[in-house]
């Protein structure tokens, strides 16, 4: 009796995980074909960063990447989501301290920020601006037509706002991070309500699980 009570919880214990790894699996699919159907993140662009190394899209396939829009003169939002951002990435990399060369270790990541303001936002304002984040956080600009190209391919909105009485103004802008896989294409997006943990999580998710987009 001992015996067949066991095997039959083996194997109810087997049904309920291939059930719930075939529930996650069809919710993946499902992401996916969501994001397939936005087209966002697809294409190239054509930039230049905070060192003035001109910079592709392409450059950065093989590796995760992390991206937000915004600009250097921003008064609260965009510093509070870059060390969000920047956080989130530490907090994978601590991740990977603890574990060190065991297997299981995640992939690292890379921080990118694209300016929504060339105008304003050279190559030398990116390199001071940056400075204030992670280290490896790399900073994007270019021509004002370069720029829209690379937020039109995110489906970033960005409005410039009258100018003030100095000649000064802000940018009314979309507060997204988004996660791109080791092809380049987008495997999920983040609002302002999430906090560095639960993006973390995500990302750690998606890492563990990653299967290329079908195109």
């Amino acid at each position: 009796r001992v015996a067949v009570v066991a095997a039959a919880g083996t194997a109810a214990g087997a049904a309920w995980l291939y059930l719930k790894e075939e529930k996650e699996r069809r919710q993946r699919a499902r992401r996916q074909e969501e994001l397939r159907a936005l087209a966002l993140g697809q294409g190239d662009f054509q930039l230049v960063d905070h060192t003035g190394r001109a910079r592709r899209k392409s450059d950065f396939l093989g590796h995760w990447v992390l991206l937000y829009f915004g600009f250097t003169h921003c008064p609260d939002v965009c510093p509070e989501e870059l060390e969000k951002l920047g956080r989130v990435v530490e907090l994978l990399e601590q991740e990977n301290s603890q574990k060190g060369a065991h297997k299981g270790a995640l992939p690292p990541i890379q921080p990118l920020f694209i300016t929504v303001d060339p105008e304003r936002d050279s190559v030398d304002a990116l390199a001071r601006y940056v400075q204030d984040f992670h280290p490896r956080l790399l900073g994007l600009t270019g021509s004002a037509e370069a720029v829209r190209a690379a937020g039109r391919a995110y489906r970033v909105y960005a409005q410039a706002g009258p100018p003030d009485a100095s000649g000064e103004y802000l940018v009314d802008h979309s507060i997204i991070l988004y996660l791109l896989g080791p092809d380049g294409l987008l495997l999920d997006y983040y609002g302002r309500s999430k906090s560095e943990e639960q993006i973390a999580r995500s990302v750690r998710h998606h890492m563990d699980t990653y299967q290329p987009l079908p195109m």
